[in-house]
């Protein structure tokens, strides 16, 4: 069945990867971005009759409640994403992350339904033995998981809403991002030989771009048996430590050296196992593994060499 959805945020990282998979399973896409990045990650779906998009900021009522009255489906995906960026803008970050979301769940109908995603960074880490499902207790750290924690529960207020807390993402995307972990080791890897690890026990789940574009579909065919309910979304044989992740990566770049850092901690101090169990329950796993994303943004970084702030 075709439905109207709406993407707030649709030429970022993720949307980039989510909208032409939305447009291949027939619906009609409008996606709403500010270009913030100056990003044209999806020139290559202007084609398609049932895309369209608008230049539009998520925190501006008037522009956006148009849109919203549009749409069967939101997913809103503006937003500022990690911990550095909020906190080299907090106000930008607090406007766009809570701030937009909740003038967004106030215009909306009851039947409107919202996919949202949100972060498992909330749960801090975990309980005594690190371990988290979707009824433990959160302890976000950052800003940016602060906010999460908080529009995640206004969302559960709206009548038809789906919370999917992501694990950390990797893979390839036509709008980049270098500063995840996976993405950000790999290319060091590929490009330095090495890294410095600070922490390098604490632990983590991750999750491939096209995994997560995939629950995002899966939630729509399966929203009437879904909404209302937080999932966990993450490889569930991926919760490993960064030591681990490096050995990973070393299966795929020669030469690769890491070393644990002898003084100093690791501002990030998330350290958890996450259970995926619930969303698996609901017949959803992942198909892209750790080790083939990683094969994967080898081959991707023979063709990315990031110069911005080199002097040749």
């Amino acid at each position: 069945m075709t439905v109207k959805i709406l993407v707030t945020g649709g030429c970022g990282y993720l949307g980039s990867i989510l909208v032409p998979r939305l447009l291949d399973a027939g619906h009609s896409v409008l996606v709403s971005d500010n270009l913030m990045f100056g990003q044209i990650s999806l020139n290559h779906v202007c084609h398609h009759p049932n895309f369209d998009f608008i230049r539009a900021d998520v925190r501006l009522k008037d522009e956006m409640k148009p849109l919203f009255a549009k749409a069967d489906i939101i997913i809103p995906l503006a937003a500022y994403v990690g911990a550095p960026l909020c906190k080299r803008d907090p106000i930008g970050a607090h406007t766009v992350n809570n701030e937009a979301i909740k003038m967004m769940l106030a215009n909306l109908s009851s039947e409107q339904l919202v996919l949202m995603p949100t972060t498992n960074s909330a749960y801090g880490s975990g309980d005594e033995n690190n371990y988290c499902d979707e009824n433990s207790p959160l302890n976000p750290i950052s800003k940016y998981a602060l906010d999460k924690v908080e529009i995640e529960q206004e969302l559960m207020n709206h009548e038809s809403a789906i919370s999917f807390r992501l694990a950390t993402v990797f893979g390839m995307s036509p709008r980049m991002r270098l500063d995840l972990l996976v993405n950000d080791f790999t290319y060091r890897a590929v490009n330095d030989g090495f890294v410095v690890l600070f922490e390098s026990h604490f632990k983590r789940n991750y999750i491939h771009v096209i995994d997560v574009a995939r629950v995002f579909l899966h939630g729509i065919g399966n929203h009437k048996s879904m909404v209302g309910e937080i999932y966990n979304v993450g490889l569930s044989d991926a919760n490993v430590s960064k030591w681990e992740l490096c050995e990973t990566i070393a299966r795929h770049v020669e030469n690769f050296y890491f070393v644990e850092a002898e003084v100093g901690v690791d501002p990030d101090q998330r350290n958890y196992i996450v259970s995926n169990a619930k969303i698996e329950a609901c017949c959803f796993k992942p198909k892209v593994s750790l080790d083939a994303g990683i094969a994967e943004l080898v081959k991707g970084y023979r063709m990315i060499n990031n110069r911005k702030y080199g002097n040749i």
